[in-house]
């Protein structure tokens, strides 16, 4: 399942929702393997040391379930206008989405493309993924592997 519109409107809504006049704000929606939804908001504290990324709360809420996540977005508004672009998952959230392996979708912002954004399978972005001299013969280190 690639990152498609309905997922990407799901992260604008849940944004919408949390932060509706906030200039600056981060939300996330991520598909489970059954086609469900859960969103999830960036946690701003006082001490930005304890903020968390906004896809942190689906990627926890999914792994506490035992539900495997399938593809991932992570939007903000653009600064100055009514629009939205979308976020690469940072190298935090690249770790946190290799537990359920190297085909997961994520968005990527994309200048070139008509949307602004493509989906790409995290290998392509992040092709060198240090866990894979782990890999028991394979490109990517399993499930089981990442939870040791």
């Amino acid at each position: 399942m690639k990152v498609d519109q309905d997922l990407f409107d799901s992260a604008v809504d849940q944004l919408r929702r949390r932060w509706p006049d906030a200039p600056e704000a981060v939300a996330a929606a991520v598909y489970l393997e059954d086609g469900s939804v859960l969103t999830g908001v960036a946690l701003d504290n006082f001490n930005a040391t304890m903020n968390l990324c906004a896809e942190t709360g689906p990627i926890c809420e999914a792994y506490s379930s035992g539900r495997r996540i399938v593809a991932s977005i992570c939007v903000s508004r653009e600064p100055g206008s009514e629009g939205f672009t979308v976020l690469a998952p940072c190298g935090a959230c690249q770790e946190r989405l290799a537990l359920w392996g190297p085909t997961v979708e994520v968005g990527v912002g994309e200048v070139a493309n008509a949307t602004g954004w493509s989906s790409r399978p995290l290998i392509e972005v992040n092709p060198f993924y240090w866990a894979s001299a782990f890999a028991e013969g394979d490109v990517w280190p399993s499930t089981a592997q990442h939870a040791g």
